[in-house]
């Protein structure tokens, strides 16, 4: 699943290609699953709206809508928002319309330019949804948790301290940071020297403070490389990302470490794997 810089590194080129273009027309599959808003909702929001801006949320990326109304004599901007999440396997190409079409297309925007906005994705896990906002002063779409890039390190201390679940839980936990997924967890803990086990609760403020500065550091790398390439994950120009050529841990499990030379041990903790050196995370 696409996590945090895979999310940033999409919704930044999509910023770049798609500002400020219009939308003339929206095409939508027939699979149900991938539309959490309903279908003429998404079409009655979208078509001949300016895309204003996008952005990312947590793990969703979010295209900022406006569309110019007349009010009387008054011209005013009808606002709104397209909130899509990428799932396991979801893409946002960007294609001309004689590209062939991705036999798990489930959304085509056709652009003022000319261009086409694709949303394909094969498992159907992603999701697509739209959301009109009330004024011009409206927040609009938010996560649930607090965003890793932006949490002060007081704030982070907060968010973990005397938790009892185990720290890479506690990490994947999108109610407390929103965007931090399996591989960039196992990343920060290893640049932190902390094993996946250890319960929030046992962690020193010096412990924590260093995680935060880990969970940072490695954000900010993989972004600067366009994300980690491990499946499926292409940016919206199609090309993959290099920060898996930077991996210390994730998916080495028995390779020597590049630290120490231990083999990386693989374990299950709540259902999902982890990576870590038994000799240098403790």
């Amino acid at each position: 699943m696409p996590e945090l810089p895979e999310v940033e590194t999409i919704a930044r080129g999509l910023n770049q290609s798609v500002a400020g273009e219009v939308i003339e027309s929206v095409w939508l599959g027939g699979k149900p699953e991938p539309l959490k808003s309903p279908a003429k909702e998404i079409v009655a929001v979208l078509e001949r709206a300016r895309i204003a801006g996008v952005c990312r949320v947590g793990k969703h990326i979010v295209f900022d809508l406006e569309r110019p109304q007349r009010n009387g004599r008054r011209r005013s901007s009808e606002r709104g928002q397209w909130i899509v999440h990428l799932g396991m396997t979801g893409r946002l190409l960007i294609a001309d319309p004689e590209t062939e079409t991705a036999k798990h297309t489930h959304a085509i925007l056709s652009l003022a330019s000319g261009r086409e906005l694709r949303f394909v994705d094969s498992r159907r896990f992603g999701r697509l949804a739209v959301a009109r906002m009330e004024s011009t002063q409206g927040a609009g779409f938010s996560a649930p948790g607090d965003d890793p890039l932006e949490a002060q390190s007081e704030r982070f201390l907060a968010l973990f301290h005397g938790r009892k679940t185990p720290i890479k839980s506690a990490l994947l936990n999108q109610k407390l940071l929103s965007g931090i997924g399996n591989i960039y967890a196992d990343e920060s803990l290893f640049r932190a020297a902390i094993r996946p086990r250890r319960r929030a609760a046992s962690l020193t403020r010096a412990e924590l403070l260093k995680l935060h500065a880990a969970v940072q550091e490695v954000l900010r790398e993989a972004i600067g490389l366009g994300g980690s390439s491990v499946s499926d994950y292409v940016d919206a120009e199609g090309r993959e990302g290099f920060f898996q050529l930077q991996h210390r841990v994730y998916g080495r499990e028995g390779e020597p470490c590049l630290k120490c030379g231990t083999p990386i041990k693989r374990v299950i903790i709540a259902g999902r794997s982890s990576h870590y050196c038994p000799h240098c995370q403790r």
